[in-house]
C-alpha cells in the first residue's frame, strides 16, 4: 500500500508537471465515503478556474495548494494513487491502473483537466482513501495530528533515543504510530528493522543509544533509496526483505536465511530470526518459555502466518494434550479435537425379552437411557402430546386412526412360537397340556411401544 515513498513520488510528479497550470474542468465522484465533508458539486465548483501553485506532503497525506483556498487534500489509505495521463508516476500492486484501462478510471474519485490538456486523476479501488476540501489542511486532522515526517523532519540520535526510552511497547508498533513519526507503514517498518537487525517486538525503551542510531540511519537509507527510484519496487535493492515478505511461510528466504511471520503492532510482520533477535530481559524471558512460544508459532503457521521451525515438536505436544484431554472424556463432555466416547448400551431390564436384536437397526433414537431416565418420574407435562401412562408407570401413545390395531398388536413370545410350531407338526407338547403362560404385560407393552 502507499507509504511515504509512494506518496512522495506522486507529489514530485505533480510538482514537475502541474505547477502554474489552471484547472479548466473537474469531475468529483459522488461517493460520500471517500469524498469527505462536501458534496461533489460544491467540490467541482471550488476547483474550476483555480491555478495549482504547489504540492505538499506530510506522512502519507498530500494536498494541492491553489491560488486561493480551499485546497484539495488526499489521504491515500490502502489503494489511493495519483495518475497523470501520459506520465509515469508510480505503480504498486494494489492500485495500478493499466494504460489500456478506461480514462478516467472507473475508480477515479478526483479528476481535473488543466489548460494545456494535461489530465490528473486520484483513484481508489478499495475506498479506504479520503479526499477532502480544506481551507488550511495543516491545521486540522488528520495532518495536524501527525508526528514529525520521517523524511522532511529527521531527528537527532539523542532526541530519538530519549523519545524511545519513554515508550514501553514493541518497536514496530511504535514505528507504525503516525503520531510518533509519520510516513512509515508496514513494509517500510519491516525493511528498516531487518536492515538494523532489530526484532519487531523488542521494547523501544530497552534499546541502547547505539541501537537507536543504527535504526535511525536505516530509516533514512531505506526511505531515501525508495524515493530515489521513484518508489518503483522493481528497482529496490535485491537483498531487501521487501521482495520476499509476501511469500508463503516456510518458503520465504532472504540471502539464504528463513523469514518468519508474526503479528506486531496489529500487522503481519516479516522478520529473520537468525538476525533479528530479542535482547536483554526479553531474550531471557523468551528463553524461559520455549514451549509456549513454539505453540504460538505453530498456531500462526496454520493460519498462514508464522514459522514452521517448530513443527518437529508438534507430535509430542499433541500427545501430551491427548493425555490431558482423556481425563475429560470420561466426564460430561469430550475435549475439543478428540473423538467423543462411545455410549455404553443400557443394561436390559430383567423384564425385557432377549429377542431384541432388531432394536439396534430400527432407527429409533428415542430409547430411554437408564442413566438419564431410569428413575425419572413421568408427568403430564413431560409426556409428549397424545400419550398416556398406565398403572405400571410406562408411557404409551394413544391409539388413533385406522392403523391403531396394527400399532397395538402384541408381540409373540418364544413360547407362543414353539406352541404353534409343534401343533402344526402334530406333536403334543407340554405347552399343549398345560394352560398357556400369561405374557408379562409390562414386557408386551414395552415392545409394542418400540415398534410403534
Amino acid at each position: 500500500m502507499p507509504e511515504l515513498p509512494e506518496v512522495e513520488a506522486a507529489r514530485r510528479a505533480i510538482e514537475e508537471h502541474c505547477l502554474g497550470k489552471k484547472i479548466v474542468k473537474s469531475i468529483i465522484a459522488d461517493d460520500s465515503k471517500v469524498v469527505d465533508g462536501v458534496s461533489h458539486k460544491d467540490f467541482e465548483a471550488s476547483l474550476n478556474g483555480k491555478t495549482i501553485v504547489a504540492a505538499h506532503r506530510k506522512g502519507k497525506n498530500m494536498w494541492l495548494q491553489l491560488n486561493s483556498p480551499p485546497f484539495p487534500s488526499f489521504q491515500f489509505g490502502m489503494t489511493g494513487a495519483i495518475y497523470i495521463k501520459g506520465v509515469a508516476v508510480t505503480k504498486y500492486k494494489r492500485s495500478s491502473v493499466k494504460d489500456t484501462d478506461e480514462w478516467p478510471s472507473k475508480y477515479s474519485k478526483f479528476f481535473v483537466e488543466l489548460n494545456d490538456g494535461l489530465e490528473v486523476s486520484f483513484t481508489d479501488k478499495r475506498r479506504f482513501a479520503r479526499v477532502r476540501l480544506l481551507d488550511n489542511p495543516v491545521a486540522v486532522p488528520p495532518i495536524s495530528e501527525l508526528g514529525p515526517d520521517a523524511l522532511l523532519e529527521p531527528m537527532a540520535v539523542d532526541e530519538f533515543h530519549k523519545l524511545l526510552s519513554k515508550k514501553n511497547l514493541g518497536i514496530k508498533a511504535l514505528l507504525l504510530d503516525q503520531g510518533f513519526i509519520s510516513g512509515i507503514g508496514n513494509w517500510v517498518a519491516d525493511e528498516v528493522l531487518y536492515q538494523a537487525k532489530i526484532h519487531p517486538l523488542q521494547s523501544a525503551s530497552s534499546m541502547s543509544i547505539e541501537v537507536c542510531g543504527t535504526l535511525l540511519n536505516c530509516i533514512n537509507e531505506v526511505i531515501g533509496k525508495a524515493i530515489e527510484v521513484g518508489a518503483d519496487s522493481n528497482q529496490f535493492p535485491s537483498n531487501w526483505i521487501f521482495h520476499f515478505r509476501e511469500k508463503k511461510p516456510g518458503k520465504a528466504f532472504v540471502d539464504g536465511k528463513k523469514i518468519e511471520f508474526i503479528n506486531a503492532g496489529g500487522r503481519t510482520t516479516a522478520y529473520v530470526p537468525e538476525l533479528q533477535k530479542l535482547r536483554g530481559a526479553q531474550a531471557a524471558k523468551e528463553a524461559s518459555k520455549p514451549q509456549k512460544s513454539s505453540a504460538k508459532n505453530t498456531k500462526n503457521s496454520k493460519k498462514g502466518v508464522g514459522s514452521d521451525d517448530n513443527d518437529d515438536d508438534e507430535p509430542e505436544r499433541e500427545e501430551d494434550a491427548k493425555t490431558r484431554k482423556s481425563k475429560v472424556i470420561g466426564g460430561k463432555k469430550a475435549a475439543r479435537g478428540t473423538n467423543a466416547p462411545v455410549k455404553a448400551k443400557p443394561k436390559k431390564s430383567p423384564n425385557v425379552a432377549d429377542d431384541d436384536s432388531n432394536d439396534d437397526n430400527d432407527g429409533d433414537d428415542g430409547d430411554e437411557d437408564p442413566k438419564k431416565n431410569g428413575n425419572k418420574k413421568l408427568t403430564a407435562r413431560s409426556m409428549p402430546k397424545g400419550s398416556y401412562k398406565d398403572d405400571s408407570g410406562i408411557e404409551f401413545k394413544k391409539d388413533t386412526g385406522k392403523n391403531s390395531a396394527r400399532k397395538r398388536k402384541p408381540v409373540e413370545s418364544d413360547d407362543d412360537k414353539n406352541y404353534d410350531g409343534n401343533q402344526k407338526n402334530g406333536k403334543e407338547t407340554k405347552a399343549q397340556k398345560a394352560p398357556k403362560e400369561k405374557v408379562d404385560t409390562s414386557q408386551t407393552r414395552r415392545l409394542t411401544r418400540k415398534k410403534v
